[in-house]
């Protein structure tokens, strides 16, 4: 019972973030935003300075759903802690840094303003932990496309990527 209701909740939270999230008319294809998956090496590690990332992908969703989220792996190799402080992509007009918490037994999403990496460890973003939304899509996320993500850390190092979009069928917590 408190599985399900913290899975309504949680599409209740999305549904909310769908109908504030801006509409944008934008549907032209292989935009450089929105690539064919097989232009991309699978699972590469991109890296910028002391930063890595790999295994990136991104939801497929549905006609009509307007968020999304990306997952990945985030290495930092150096010997000091750093943060990933924000994201941009082309295909939505919102991208945040999210984390699922567990309040009083109910699972719920939150905006972070940023995600530690611990000097010489990788964080993973993944469904029901630390993630990166993609709010107000600009056209459905389908299979065999990709997404062009750029990451931007605390101390100015840009690093961009691709995440291949993937059907995934379990809930995002």
């Amino acid at each position: 019972m408190k599985k399900t209701k913290a899975s309504l909740l949680t599409l209740s939270a999305i549904a909310l973030l769908s109908a504030n999230a801006l509409a944008v008319a934008c549907d032209k294809q292989n935009t450089p935003a929105h690539k064919t998956a097989a232009a991309m090496p699978a699972n590469a590690a991109v890296v910028a300075g002391q930063f890595a990332a790999s295994g990136a992908y991104a939801r497929a969703v549905a006609p009509g759903q307007a968020n999304s989220a990306v997952f990945l792996q985030l290495q930092n190799k150096d010997n000091k802690a750093h943060a990933l402080v924000s994201a941009s992509s082309e295909v939505a007009t919102v991208v945040e840094l999210h984390n699922h918490i567990n309040e009083g037994g109910v699972m719920k999403m939150r905006k972070v303003e940023k995600i530690d990496l611990p000097a010489g460890k990788a964080v993973a973003l993944k469904p029901g932990s630390f993630h990166i939304m993609l709010i107000g899509l600009k056209k459905p996320l389908k299979v065999n496309e990709t997404v062009e993500l750029s990451l931007r850390f605390e101390d100015g190092t840009s690093l961009k990527l691709s995440a291949p979009v993937k059907e995934v069928s379990a809930p995002m917590h």
